[in-house]
């Protein structure tokens, strides 16, 4: 009688692990899920933004440990100015702008990030062509920065 009742006990017990297991994993799966599908914030793509201004490219002015910000290489590049590997300033920073926005936004179906488009003026023209990539949709997030000095704009939109 006691052996009996004490398989009852393991069993019951068992049970109840079993019950607690699977409900454990409903919600794991609902969790991963849930953040499969977060959007982009609107002070992630501004930072960005600052963020790129500050980065220095490989494109020296003059003197080889002058190194060009992303900033200073706008400019440059609307002077048509080269560097001092005799590269144009423009394809540089189209190079380097590129690089920078691929590795930063991923797109493809497994992330939040369906697109993306890039363009920088100066003067209210393109200095170089805007820096498109995924599909367009009407779900997006953007940032811009008009007040860099000399006419500079950079706006990014970020589509999910």
């Amino acid at each position: 009688m006691i052996k009996k009742r004490a398989q009852e006990e393991i069993v019951g017990f068992a049970l109840i692990v079993t019950i607690v297991v699977i409900i454990l994993l409903f919600f794991l799966i609902i969790y991963i899920r849930k953040s499969q599908k977060e959007t982009v914030e609107s002070y992630e793509v501004e930072s960005f933004i600052n963020t790129v201004l500050s980065y220095t490219t490989e494109c020296a002015d003059r003197y080889e440990p002058n190194y060009l910000t992303i900033k200073k290489l706008i400019t440059s590049c609307d002077k048509k100015a080269v560097c001092t590997d005799n590269r144009p300033s423009c394809e540089v920073l189209e190079e380097t702008l590129k690089g920078i926005i691929e590795e930063s936004w991923r797109v493809n179906e497994n992330t939040a990030i369906k697109g993306y488009e890039l363009n920088i003026t100066l003067s209210d023209e393109n200095v170089i062509p805007n820096i498109k990539r995924g599909n367009v949709s009407n779900s997006y997030k953007e940032a811009g920065n008009s007040n860099l000095g000399n006419n500079i704009g950079i706006f990014l939109r970020v589509y999910y």
